[in-house]
C-alpha cells in the first residue's frame, strides 16, 4: 500500500491568526511539520493542503509541496480530504501543521496500523502521567478494546474510576487545584488511562466517504471529529506510543514548543 502525508494548514485561527507561519528556531511552524514528516520510511510524499496563499507560497519556498484548497472547509479532514481525491494513494496520513515535535516514528507506526484489514483508520494513544490532564478537557482521554480498537474519544475523565474519582473530584474541579498532588500520589499510570495523540491514518476511501457525511451528534457535543467515524461504524486501530508532542494553539504554546527544541537538541 502507498501512502502519503497531508498536512492542513489555514492561514486564519481565533486564539493565533498566521499560525502556520510563526518562527520557531528560525523556521516557520509548518516547515518543521513538513520536515519531519518527510522523514517518515513509509510516507512516500508529503503535503501541505492550504487555503493561504502565503502559505503555500512558504512552502514552496523552502522546498516543499503544496496545494490550494477551498476556504470554506469547516475542518482539516475536509482539507485533505480535498487533496487526497486527486490522488492516487491508499492510505493518507493527517498531521497537524501545528505539531513542530511529531517524530517519523509515529507516522510509521499509524500506516502500519492499517496492515490490519479490519481497521478503516489508525491513530495513536499515550499513557496519561500527568494527574492534571485527567480532568483537562484539552487533553482528549481515549478507551479502546482488547484488539486495540477504539471504543470512544472524550474530553470527559474515561474511564471514571468511581471508588477512586468520588472521593476526588469535589475537591479537584479545577485542573489548577492543588489538590491533583491527591492523585499524583495514588499514580496516574495504575489508572489506565489513555490521552489521545491526534495523528490519524485513513484508507483513502474512508476519508473521503467521511467528507461527505453530516456532523455525528456525539462529535457536535464533544467537538472531535474522530467521533464521526465510530459514530459511522469504521474502526479505529490504536497504538500506544512513548513519544509526547506539543501541539501550537496559542503564542504561549510556541514558547512551550521551543523550550522542547531546545532540549531535545
Amino acid at each position: 500500500m502507498t501512502a502519503i502525508v497531508i498536512i492542513p494548514a489555514r492561514y486564519d485561527s481565533t486564539r493565533f491568526p498566521g499560525k502556520p507561519l510563526a518562527p520557531l528556531n528560525g523556521k516557520p511552524l509548518i516547515q518543521h511539520a513538513y520536515e519531519n514528516s518527510k522523514k517518515s520510511k513509509l510516507a512516500k510524499e508529503v503535503m501541505v493542503a492550504t487555503d493561504s496563499k502565503a502559505i503555500f507560497e512558504a512552502v514552496l519556498g523552502f522546498g516543499g509541496k503544496a496545494v490550494m484548497t477551498s476556504s470554506s472547509h469547516a475542518s482539516g479532514t475536509d482539507r485533505i480530504a480535498e487533496a487526497a481525491a486527486s490522488l492516487d494513494y491508499d492510505i493518507i496520513v493527517n498531521v497537524q501543521g501545528d505539531e513542530p515535535l511529531i517524530r517519523p516514528e509515529m507516522i510509521d507506526d499509524v500506516i502500519g496500523l492499517l496492515d490490519d484489514k479490519k481497521a478503516a483508520m489508525g491513530t495513536l494513544v499515550k499513557k496519561i502521567e500527568d494527574p492534571k490532564e485527567i480532568f483537562d478537557p484539552n487533553v482528549v482521554k481515549a478507551v479502546f478494546d482488547r484488539d486495540r480498537f477504539a471504543m470512544y474519544f472524550s474530553r470527559a475523565p474515561i474511564p471514571y474510576h468511581r471508588e477512586l474519582f468520588s472521593a476526588k473530584v469535589p475537591k479537584c474541579q479545577s485542573a489548577k487545584d492543588s489538590t491533583t498532588t491527591e492523585l499524583r500520589n495514588y499514580g496516574a499510570k495504575e489508572l489506565f488511562m489513555y490521552k489521545h495523540i491526534g495523528i490519524y491514518s485513513y484508507r483513502r476511501d474512508v476519508l473521503l466517504s467521511l467528507a461527505k457525511m453530516d456532523p455525528a451528534p456525539l462529535e457536535q457535543i464533544e467537538k472531535l471529529e474522530q467521533l464521526r467515524a465510530l459514530a459511522n461504524g469504521f474502526r479505529i486501530k490504536v497504538k500506544e506510543t512513548s513519544f509526547e508532542t506539543v501541539g501550537v494553539d496559542t503564542p504561549e504554546d510556541l514558547e512551550r514548543a521551543k523550550k522542547w527544541l531546545n532540549l531535545s537538541s
